[in-house]
């Protein structure tokens, strides 16, 4: 997935968590805010350094990236995912159905 897909800035993903527009289950947490401005979606992705060292943070992070170029998702949205920390025991199947599931509750997939 193209870097042009990610929310970089703090600020902008300050704006996205102010939003309040969320939903989540004991793993992830998913918000999102409409940006009438974007061609395409963007998203990013937190993990907390609890989660693990840099390469179990990575992984992760490579997995909901993959995931997420999987979904079509509503061009005019920013998306942020945090990963909790209860995620490490998770699979990739079982990663791969609880954000596919929370991504339909926020109703931003086609």
């Amino acid at each position: 997935m193209k870097k042009a897909y990610r929310v970089k800035k703090s600020s902008e993903i300050e704006r996205i968590i102010k939003n309040k527009q969320s939903r989540g289950n004991s793993y992830f947490v998913i918000y999102k805010k409409k940006n009438h401005e974007n061609i395409h979606f963007r998203f990013a992705v937190s993990v907390s350094k609890k989660y693990g060292n840099a390469v179990e943070r990575n992984k992760i992070k490579r997995q909901i990236r993959e995931i997420i170029s999987k979904i079509e998702i509503i061009k005019e949205y920013d998306v942020f995912i945090v990963i909790k920390v209860k995620a490490k025991s998770l699979e990739f199947n079982d990663i791969k159905e609880n954000i596919e599931s929370l991504i339909k509750k926020q109703n931003i997939s086609r």
